[in-house]
């Protein structure tokens, strides 16, 4: 990460910026990752403060962060891409792309024509959500395009729309049905209940979609928090899964995995090619097979991630 030497000023100012006040590193630690002393990492934060690259997210455009999301929106076809620093120190944290993804979604709620919001579950999105300042929103819609209970009818942990209604006072709609079913004839009868019925309506006509990308393994949060078993979880990986949004499993390309745990999947239909924004929200080296595979079958349009997470990807699709 040390570019110093050779870069521009003010960008190191905006990373010595994003590492003190987003990721939370201390003046030391600022020095060491990107290679100078502690007062020159000290007069880089000052600097990114007087120039008012500092505002409740990095407000100044990192060039190699700009590149990065310029040749994902090439390559892929986006219709916006957001690509934060990387914590050299916490490679894993979601912190930037938190605050990153709730700029995207206040962006999407601050207007006073109504809208229906659809969101998907997990860290990642709970994290967005958390970032979100107070709004007054009555006039839109939040739905979930997900279940919202456990398989044995608990509340799943990371329910975003409840939390996501309390921070911007709209209206939502959870989604009543456990993320899996037991069986899949039981499928139709659930999704023709009224209350069901009317919230799948609205997850099909949203102006906006906000989405997790998960991988599949032993460490995956569909497995880890218990919506599929360890085994359930290898049989994925046998016939060439690589991730998941909302429980949809699919493969590299991006196409749903026929059969297995898709066949008791409750959550909203993937909607590939979807003319509207549906924005993936991931971050880590595991995410990466999962990310691109959504992009390559066009289930979502948009993306926010890390630089290291872009690179990693951009690499892979060569």
């Amino acid at each position: 990460m040390a570019r110093t030497n050779g870069g521009n000023r003010l960008d190191d100012a905006a990373r010595a910026g994003w590492l003190y006040y987003v990721a939370g590193n201390t003046q030391d630690e600022i020095a060491q990752k990107l290679g100078v002393s502690r007062q020159s990492a000290q007069r880089l934060v000052s600097l990114a403060v007087s120039e008012k690259l500092i505002k409740f997210r990095l407000d100044h455009p990192i060039a190699h962060c700009m590149e990065l999301a310029k040749r994902l929106s090439e390559r892929f076809d986006l219709q916006s891409c957001e690509i934060v620093p990387t914590d050299p120190g916490a490679p894993e944290s979601i912190a930037g792309v938190a605050i990153a993804g709730a700029a995207e979604m206040q962006k999407r709620l601050d207007t006073k024509a109504p809208r229906v919001v659809a969101v998907g579950t997990g860290r990642v999105l709970r994290a967005c959500v958390e970032q979100l300042p107070p709004m007054d929103c009555p006039q839109h819609h939040l739905v979930s395009l997900v279940g919202n209970t456990m398989p044995d009818g608990s509340a799943t942990a990371y329910n975003v729309v409840v939390r996501m209604a309390e921070r911007v006072g709209g209206r939502h709609n959870p989604m009543p049905l456990p993320v899996l079913v037991r069986k899949p004839a039981e499928l139709p009868i659930l999704h023709s209940q009224e209350p069901v019925a009317k919230t799948l309506g609205l997850c099909a006509d949203a102006d906006a979609t906000f989405v997790g990308i998960g991988h599949i393994d032993g460490s995956a949060p569909l497995t880890v928090d218990g919506f599929i078993t360890h085994e359930e979880s290898r049989a994925l990986i046998r016939v060439g899964a690589v991730g998941e949004i909302v429980g949809w499993v699919f493969d590299s390309g991006g196409t749903p995995i026929e059969g297995l745990t898709n066949d008791r999947v409750s959550s909203a239909p993937l909607v590939p090619a979807n003319p509207r924004p549906v924005i993936g929200l991931a971050v880590g080296e595991l995410k990466v097979a999962a990310i691109l595979g959504a992009m390559r079958g066009r289930l979502i349009n948009a993306l926010v991630t890390d630089e290291a997470t872009a690179e990693a990807i951009l690499a892979q699709s060569r």
